[in-house]
């Protein structure tokens, strides 16, 4: 395990004793990777998860070329058991788990009447899925411990739903809720919150093969914010004294509406 402990001050590492194992998936690019480098950047020590190896391979070397420590394992959050083999490697290698930053998502939006049936079933499997197997996986680790942070990456699609974003909207919903859930039902001393991002520089829309969708997208997302905006909300969240619990964080652009 990593024993050298620091965190950002300036352009420079300075020790931190409060470094935590933060388990980040979804972390080969976008929200994903600015999360994982402003964590490293705080002093934590990451672990890198998505199903682009060679994407979290680039992400690592950022880290570690700023003084950071991170580790990389492929992962498919829709598969329960390499979820689970994902979270029980890091407390075998570094002892314990102190957070999972639920972020991996898919957004290929469209019409219902379009009826791309297997991108419903592909949002639902990595959006709704994906997070219930980051929670099965480490509740056993946090409730052993009495410790630990759950951290998912919603959406202000949680909150609102948009035409062609009927689908995507249903996940952030249910995300949202089972994170509500969680945090009503865990024991002391652990912590749950739910992070909702508006617009973000990010692949996300990359996926969309609807027409439509594709030219509101162009427009929706004229004005975003980086990546490092969202990691520096969880960082927050993250910072706190442990009797606090930062339930919810929506995050927007002030320029979106």
């Amino acid at each position: 395990m990593e024993t050298r402990q620091t965190k950002r001050n300036g352009n420079s590492m300075s020790k931190n004793t409060d470094q935590k194992i933060v388990l980040v998936t979804g972390a080969s690019s976008g929200i994903g990777e600015g999360t994982a480098v402003r964590l490293a950047a705080e002093g934590h020590h990451v672990v890198l998860g998505a199903r682009r190896a060679d994407r979290l391979d680039v992400v690592a070397e950022k880290i570690r070329a700023a003084g950071g420590t991170a580790d990389v394992r492929p992962l498919d959050v829709t598969d329960r058991d390499d979820m689970a083999a994902f979270v029980d490697t890091a407390a075998r290698q570094h002892g314990r788990v102190d957070v999972l930053v639920a972020n991996a998502g898919v957004m290929p939006l469209s019409r219902l009447d379009s009826l791309l049936v297997d991108e419903w079933d592909r949002m639902i499997d990595v959006n709704v899925r994906g997070l219930l197997h980051g929670i099965a996986a480490v509740l056993p680790h946090f409730t052993r411990q009495r410790s630990g942070h759950v951290i998912t990456v919603a959406s202000v699609g949680a909150y609102q739903v948009s035409s062609t974003a009927a689908v995507y909207c249903g996940t952030k919903y249910a995300a949202r809720a089972i994170t509500e859930g969680l945090r009503l039902e865990s024991d002391p001393g652990i912590r749950v919150t739910t992070v909702s991002p508006g617009v973000v520089e990010s692949e996300l829309a990359e996926s969309i093969t609807d027409p439509g969708a594709q030219d509101l997208m162009r427009t929706y997302r004229a004005n975003p914010i980086s990546p490092d905006a969202i990691g520096g909300a969880i960082a927050y969240a993250i910072a706190q004294p442990s009797d606090v619990d930062v339930n919810e964080i929506v995050i927007r652009p002030t320029r979106q509406r």
